[in-house]
């Protein structure tokens, strides 16, 4: 690798001052290095509302992670405009020899990124990236024929055999911390500097940063034996909640893999199989790029989905009468997070009992997850779609209610969410449209008045996804 005089390392998805693959990188090569963050309002312009969890989220990182560079003798500036100008821009300002930053998948964010690299090229600065945020990316693991795989478990075998301690080996950013450069003086941005309003993200119980990121695994490397038996379940405290810290970087992922990899219990194994999918979706995006648009099997692009616009609206507002996806419907809305489990329940309950076109439930995911990840996202609604790479068979359609019965038997998490429904006992709470005018009477609610009634019928609606499908598959 040549050696720079300075160079400035761009953070984007990566949001840590300690094991950082490009920071890393840009310290074992030059004598001063930068750091820096965009607002990037190209992204920022885009958001349906000023007021978003994931805004305030990374506003609140940075602040942590301005405070981590400080604490090794750097600094951080932080910019918001576009970053397709502003990085080159910036690395003029600094007189930088070379920008340093980590891979991104995205396309959009692969079609910024050439720009960066071509402005930057045309000022003989260079552009270096590293992979960061997966274990595996692109072509690392393939097939022995030399391509990539579509079905998980294969992929899935390749990946353990090919994982080794190197690929799980932290980078030692504070080895060549008297590199580090601090910023130049400037205003700290708040969020009404970038055009943002506060959400209830601090009444949740969400830490932010790097503080926060440690402290949720710290609590979840206890009961990660366990994950197995509890992740299912959304009233049970079973998973992680780092899917949003995965996402913008506020822990490395090879920290948390290589504790799931040495755990060797049947929850670790079972938790690090929820990384490789990770991966793995990261993977298809990569070699199938029509996935963002298009359905990953192409018989499937002619699916005729009547979307009904008066169904989507009750999905989206939780009024479709069926308890479990009403309750995990009310959770995103409220907290910008879904439970696992619940996802592909209220994925499959879209696309197959309302027989809405999955990219509308996408859509909707894209705007109010704050863990939003496009490749695991499509990948997620794909697999519950049947449309996707090893996906859901077509035939095999949740049943709103055996899933609640099954997940959430006693109505811990329906009662949560949905408190009209608390009077009900254990067994109505599932289908509350079942209980007589006397029972509802009891119970404090009447449906229709106090809860709706359901929108479809689960077995006529049933029937109607399959003829769907079989349509869609029969040869034209």
């Amino acid at each position: 690798m040549s050696r720079y005089v300075s160079s400035l390392c761009w953070f984007r998805r990566d949001l840590r001052s300690e094991d950082h693959a490009a920071l890393y990188a840009a310290l074992k090569a030059s004598d001063r290095v930068f750091c820096a963050f965009v607002f990037d309002t190209e992204i920022l312009d885009k958001l349906p509302t000023r007021r978003d969890r994931r805004v305030e989220f990374i506003w609140a990182s940075i602040a942590e992670l301005r405070r981590g560079l400080e604490a090794l003798g750097g600094g951080l500036e932080v910019l918001c405009g576009p970053a397709r100008s502003e990085i080159p821009r910036l690395a003029l300002d600094l007189g930088v020899e070379a920008v340093f930053a980590n891979h991104d998948y995205d396309p959009a964010a692969i079609a910024r990124d050439e720009e960066v690299a071509a402005a930057l090229a045309r000022e003989g600065i260079a552009w270096l990236t590293r992979k960061d945020q997966v274990i595996f990316e692109k072509d690392e693991v393939l097939t022995q024929a030399g391509r990539p795989y579509t079905v998980f478990t294969p992929y899935k075998n390749a990946w353990l055999k090919k994982l080794e301690p190197f690929f799980l080996k932290g980078y030692p950013v504070g080895k060549y911390r008297a590199r580090l450069a601090p910023a130049r003086a400037q205003r700290t941005l708040q969020l009404a500097d970038i055009g943002f309003e506060k959400t209830n993200l601090t009444e949740l119980d969400l830490p932010t940063g790097m503080s926060g990121a440690r402290n949720l695994f710290a609590g979840f490397r206890k009961r990660m034996d366990r994950y197995h038996e509890r992740r299912d379940f959304p009233a049970l405290k079973g998973p992680s909640y780092l899917s949003v810290h995965l996402r913008f970087g506020t822990i490395s992922v090879r920290e948390v893999a290589r504790a799931a990899w040495l755990a060797r219990s049947r929850g670790a194994e079972v938790w690090l199989n929820e990384l490789i999918w990770r991966d793995f979706y990261h993977m298809i995006l990569h070699h199938f790029p029509r996935v963002v648009e298009r359905a990953f099997r192409p018989e499937f692009d002619s699916l005729t989905f009547p979307n009904d616009e008066k169904l989507f609206r009750a999905w989206c507002e939780a009024r479709t009468g069926y308890p479990l996806v009403d309750a995990a419907m009310r959770q995103i809305n409220q907290t910008g997070y879904m439970h696992n489990r619940l996802r592909m329940v209220t994925a499959s309950f879209l696309v197959k009992d309302l027989l809405i076109d999955w990219r509308w439930g996408e859509r909707y995911f894209a705007e109010h997850l704050i863990d939003f990840d496009l490749a695991a996202n499509n990948g997620g609604w794909q697999w519950a779609a049947s449309t996707g790479c090893d996906a859901q068979p077509y035939f095999r359609i949740f049943n709103p209610v055996t899933q609640s019965q099954k997940f959430d038997a006693d109505g811990k998490f329906i009662r949560r969410y949905l408190p009209e429904l608390a009077g009900c006992d254990d067994r109505h709470i599932h289908a509350p449209w079942l209980m007589t005018p006397e029972q509802q009477q009891k119970a404090g609610v009447v449906i229709g008045r106090d809860y709706p009634a359901p929108v479809v019928d689960h077995d006529v609606r049933r029937k109607r996804a399959l003829a769907l499908y079989q349509r869609a598959k029969r040869p034209a």
